[in-house]
């Protein structure tokens, strides 16, 4: 057995009584288990077990992807062990999805005002307003060679004044990681990584106390909602009709908020979109003098309320690898992270 992240993953090795490299540059783009020694460890030789996907092999060097986008070079020399290993064992608790499904739902719960294909590539434009709605989504193949897709993307964003980001995924079966691989070594650099985490719906619905989600307001769109919602939104500042296309864009969009005292904006707000058997949550904010006051997780309680009314039973959101505060809050609601997702920015022409 070895140890990776804090799982145990059991990796046979052993070939007839020996050790073996059971891997070529074929299997690059399968997932691997390596063992490597560190013949310079400081005390003496040091075995280290690497698991993920194999992105390249050139020149006797190994790049592997860690499910976290962490690339790792080893050496071709160092190989002690190797072989393909099955697609990662399911680490989440609640619904059961695939990367597919997910790229499809969130991406429609954050729509872009312009897009155009390019094979299986979309890229996505919103005057600016969030790397996700301004970035390309690589659902496939783009359907010319990379770097062609590579120049039609920078030509893309470049005509709308706009730099170019690619918005990648690694951490589960059907994610890219070989594409992040390349991404990197043509200078694209990785900017920002969040989490895309799911959960069963329906606890989230308990949550909190009756008198929280008591008041807790919904409204179907900004105006209902008032224009304090939105200057309570953090990402924005004076917003422009592509900002209020993209949060009122998606199948079933509902806002929340709690109202704050007479003539100031709402001391909590968000936000769901709900697709099919889906629940996504975004822009869950609470005025720093109201937090601690369970005002984020009424908000959540009320929006998950009104989904299960619609059908769904699942939830989702997307939290940034270092939120600290949020991830304790959606830890204690059940949430579990699926993959990670990754936006990479095209380098500086030189």
């Amino acid at each position: 057995m070895i140890r990776t992240g804090g799982v145990y993953t059991a990796v046979e090795f052993m070939a007839g009584g020996r050790l073996e490299v059971r891997i070529s540059a074929a299997d690059v783009g399968k997932r691997v288990s390596v063992r490597r020694v560190e013949k310079h460890a400081a005390e003496g030789e040091k075995f280290t077990d690497t698991v993920g996907v194999l992105t390249s092999w050139d020149e006797g060097v190994l790049v592997i992807t860690r499910r976290t986008g962490e690339s790792v070079r080893i050496p071709e020399s160092s190989l002690v062990a190797a072989k393909v290993v099955p697609a990662a064992p399911a680490r989440r608790r609640g619904p059961a999805a695939s990367y597919e499904e997910l790229a499809r739902i969130t991406a429609r719960a954050w729509p872009p005002v312009e897009s155009e294909r390019l094979g299986e590539w979309e890229l996505r434009a919103a005057g600016g307003f969030t790397r996700r709605a301004n970035s390309v989504l690589p659902a496939g193949d783009p359907g010319v060679p990379l770097d062609e897709a590579l120049t039609h993307v920078r030509d893309w964003y470049g005509k709308r004044d706009l730099p170019a980001y690619i918005q990648t995924a690694t951490g589960a079966e059907g994610t890219q990681e070989v594409l992040c691989a390349e991404l990197e070594r043509r200078g694209w650099v990785r900017e920002v990584t969040a989490l895309l985490r799911i959960a069963p719906l329906a606890p989230i619905a308990d949550a909190g106390s009756d008198e929280a989600v008591a008041q807790v307001r919904l409204a179907r769109t900004l105006d209902e909602a008032g224009e304090g919602w939105l200057r309570r939104y953090k990402r924005t500042g004076v917003p422009g009709p592509h900002v209020r296309a993209v949060l009122a864009g998606g199948p079933s969009v509902w806002f929340a908020y709690v109202p704050g005292a007479a003539g100031e904006i709402p001391a909590a707000i968000g936000r769901c979109v709900v697709d099919g058997r889906w629940a996504g949550f975004m822009a869950v904010e609470v005025d720093p003098a109201h937090r601690r006051q369970g005002l984020a997780t009424a908000v959540m309680a009320a929006l998950a309320r009104q989904a299960l009314s619609e059908g769904a039973s699942a939830a989702w959101l997307q939290v940034e690898d270092d939120n600290g505060g949020a991830g304790a809050l959606y830890d204690g609601l059940g949430f579990a992270t699926h993959h990670a997702y990754h936006h990479y920015r095209a380098p500086e022409a030189g």
